[in-house]
């Protein structure tokens, strides 16, 4: 792999304890491949800011700063405006990602002319039984939604092309839902996207901050992106529903000689209004991805 090629970007919120035994290993193999690394500091409350600064004096790594948190896709925003080499992967503090494995996903991303790769933990038994129900209901909602060639969709590991980085991640959210709109965004708009598996370790410190109200705000976000490439999947299911409803509702109650139901009537109106939202959402939408 040619120098400056590549920038690891690792954002950080809270991690004190994980910094001093993550960042160093990180530091010492972009210097031995030529590199460049980003951490951001999502506004820690910890010691991170101090930890941190003591890394800036190495000439591959760049430390951002941020005075408030802005969530987990707000720092790795920060971290990709700042890139400067043609790609970047993702890698979170928490110690769980192993260096190594960015050199299978640039193979993979050079070999299948990709513009993403998804490093996958499938199969691998890291996450709670908790977390892993969470995830199979994600991307079961996500499937029922839109095409998903990939399996690990909200995976920290991630290597894309800088440019598209940059084009798409204004439309991706704060939270930690960045993982998966970024994702499916790139899938939407018709890019490469291939998968390779990767090797997780246990967390080394500390705990996850990754909850129950994290995993229905990441179906509200990947609602929103479906809304906005694709309305149409969206509201004429829910139309045609209304309609076949409500003539179905209907027909026996007119034939029956009681005149016209006011409640079938109302549910085909209905589905009429739904259709009418569902063509200015798709005219919407087509003038928003114009601008991507």
């Amino acid at each position: 792999m040619t120098e400056q090629v590549l920038t690891v970007i690792i954002p950080a919120y809270n991690e004190a304890a994980n910094i001093p035994l993550v960042i160093p290993g990180v530091i010492a193999f972009c210097e031995q491949n030529g590199f460049n690394l980003i951490v951001v500091n999502d506004g820690s409350t910890d010691n991170s800011k101090a930890l941190l600064n003591d890394f800036i004096n190495h000439p591959c790594c760049t430390v951002i700063h941020h005075k408030l948190n802005r969530g987990y896709g707000g720092a790795i925003k920060s971290g990709i405006e700042a890139c400067q080499t043609d790609y970047l992967v993702t890698i979170d503090c928490d110690g769980q990602h192993v260096a190594e494995n960015i050199h299978d996903l640039y193979q993979k991303l050079i070999v299948d002319d990709a513009d993403m790769v998804v490093g996958s933990r499938k199969g691998l038994k890291a996450d709670t039984t908790a977390r892993s129900f969470g995830k199979r209901i994600i991307r079961s909602i996500i499937k029922m939604l839109m095409p998903l060639p990939v399996y690990d969709i909200n995976s920290g590991m991630k290597m894309y092309r800088t440019d598209l980085a940059k084009r798409y991640c204004k439309i991706c959210p704060d939270s930690m839902a960045f993982s998966d709109v970024i994702c499916l965004t790139f899938i939407n708009k018709r890019h490469r996207v291939t998968e390779i598996p990767i090797h997780i370790e246990p967390r080394k410190m500390g705990k996850s901050n990754v909850t129950v109200k994290t995993a229905f705000h990441t179906v509200y976000e990947v609602f929103n992106m479906v809304v906005l490439f694709n309305p149409i999947r969206i509201f004429l299911p829910v139309a045609l529903l209304c309609i076949i409803c409500g003539i179905v509702w209907g027909i026996p109650i007119l034939l029956a000689g009681r005149g016209v139901s006011v409640g079938s009537m109302l549910a085909i109106v209905l589905g009429v209004i739904i259709l009418f939202f569902a063509a200015i959402a798709e005219q919407l939408s087509q003038i928003r991805k114009r601008d991507l």
